[in-house]
């Protein structure tokens, strides 16, 4: 599973139980935490063997249930991620159910796994999309992320069947300290393969069992934000829509906001995640234990429209956070949010600091640039 952000812009507007009651569109379903990649900068990979985490993953029958409650709620749209959920020797007829329910699909593979079956599976109920992340554009440096031999020979098979067979695909791909020498020739490589669309991610969040090994790792594998500015301004297109926004990104009126409220973003105001085992989640990265709920105990509509609006409605009376981060006329050019910052430091309104100096270094080139 790869990490899939963008910038988002944040929404400073009045947000209430009733609109939010009514405005469900999607939901993100994690199959399963467990990956056949060892991918050094994942932030939700097990072992593809892990018993436990297997024993832990939701049943069909039990996504059946919450993708019906999730309809009823006004759900069009699923995406079906992991990990890698190919792993599941069920995801043909979770497929197929979530299908039969009238929703949308999309999926989130490395390819590795695609079989002739899922070929068939695919052209005969095909997905709203296939997203698939490329590590790199040779052996050497595939092999290097995904630390499993073999690895680079199987995705290419996988994503050749995809394409050949007609089904779209979309790439993407994560801009690490270990492919950082080849993003120019994954980009080549995504691009002459799906002409339609190609982005790329520099920056890494941590890992959702803050596995302080692990996170070790990730850290190892970000870019600095003078690099990411680098990547950022020789990608025409990405550039493009940074200029296009910089009124939105660079906002001096996020300063005068006279509140304390931890969510400014999107998150639970169109869409939910549920995690391998139940978890609900307001989006994929808010792990924290007060903004979740269990739906094995909780029904989907509870978590909805009572759990959804009582986290969003949470506020800070840390100082520093007020002070800082809550006053910030850049943090849409930021990562800072409080599923990060928990990720980062235990706690929702904690400091963030390399996503800051990102921020920074993305006005200072924008600035530059409209100079």
């Amino acid at each position: 599973m790869s990490q899939t952000s963008i910038i988002e812009i944040q929404d400073f507007s009045l947000w209430d139980k009733t609109r939010h009651s009514r405005s469900l569109h999607s939901f993100d379903l994690e199959l399963t935490a467990r990956c056949n990649n060892n991918c050094r900068h994942c932030y939700i990979n097990l072992p593809a063997s892990d018993p436990q985490t297997r024993a832990e993953e939701l049943s069909p029958s039990e996504i059946s249930t919450i993708a019906d409650q999730a309809v009823e709620l006004g759900a069009l749209w699923c995406l079906l991620t992991g990990g890698e959920p190919l792993l599941r020797p069920d995801f043909a007829e979770i497929y197929m159910l979530l299908k039969r329910k009238g929703l949308l699909i999309s999926v989130f593979t490395n390819a590795i796994l695609i079989r002739p079956e899922h070929i068939t599976l695919f052209r005969q109920y095909p997905p709203r999309d296939i997203e698939i992340t490329v590590y790199g554009a040779s052996q050497t440096t595939y092999e290097r992320v995904s630390r499993v031999p073999g690895s680079f020979a199987a995705f290419t098979r996988g994503l050749d069947a995809l394409i050949t067979a007609g089904i779209r695909v979309r790439l993407k791909a994560m801009a690490l300290r270990s492919n950082l020498d080849e993003l120019g020739a994954i980009a080549a490589f995504c691009r002459t393969r799906t002409k339609d669309y190609y982005r790329f991610d520099p920056q890494l969040h941590l890992r959702y069992d803050r596995d302080p090994y692990r996170n070790a790792e990730i850290e190892s594998e970000r870019l600095t934000p003078e690099e990411i500015v680098v990547l950022e301004s020789a990608d025409i297109e990405r550039m493009g829509a940074l200029r296009a926004n910089c009124d939105s990104l660079i906002n001096p009126d996020f300063c005068r906001q006279n509140s304390n409220r931890l969510f400014r973003c999107g998150a639970g105001s169109g869409s939910f995640t549920v995690g391998y085992n139940g978890t609900f989640r307001l989006c994929a990265s808010l792990c924290a234990p007060d903004a979740t709920i269990n739906l094995r105990t909780t029904s989907l509509r509870t978590a909805w429209e009572n759990f959804a609006p009582r986290v969003r409605s949470m506020h800070s009376t840390n100082p520093e956070f007020l002070s800082t981060c809550n006053q910030c006329a850049i943090v849409n050019l930021c990562l800072h949010c409080p599923a990060h910052a928990y990720l980062e430091t235990g706690a929702m309104d904690g400091a963030t600091p390399y996503f800051c100096q990102v921020a920074h270094a993305r006005q200072a080139a924008l600035e530059s640039d409209a100079q």
